[in-house]
């Protein structure tokens, strides 16, 4: 049984040897053309693949009273929602320059961090609307 095992590992080995061999002597045009023939191809067995195990992920989640959906990443869906340009309101304010301000998120701003530490409570700097 090893021995079947080696001897098929020996004879791939040769066949892909052969297979390159075969490639050195293609022209780029035609090297091209086997590229984007092996590209089009591993999309297709990719793609079969993921459709297989989706349908076995259906048929399990079936066989126990379950049903799953299923959200394609690759296709730009995205599972969890961008909250970039989401405004967020302004909570504090500095008393004595009001351009100064911060939302409570993030790290706490410079202004805030040395009226905090002259011993100030930062409530003392919340907007209340």
């Amino acid at each position: 049984m090893a021995s079947l095992v080696l001897d098929n590992m020996h004879t791939e080995e040769v066949l892909m040897d052969m297979q390159i061999a075969e490639l050195q002597d293609l022209s780029e045009e035609e090297l091209q053309k086997v590229i984007e023939e092996a590209r089009k191809t591993l999309e297709t067995k990719t793609r079969e693949k993921r459709e297989q195990v989706i349908a076995q992920i259906k048929e399990l989640a079936e066989s126990v009273g379950l049903e799953v959906e299923i959200r394609d990443k690759k296709a730009g869906v995205s599972t969890r929602r961008s909250r970039k340009g989401i405004k967020v309101p302004i909570k504090y304010r500095h008393p004595s320059d009001p351009s100064l301000t911060w939302t409570g998120r993030g790290q706490m701003p410079r202004w805030m961090r040395e009226l905090v530490e002259q011993g100030h409570d930062r409530e003392e700097f919340r907007i209340h609307d």
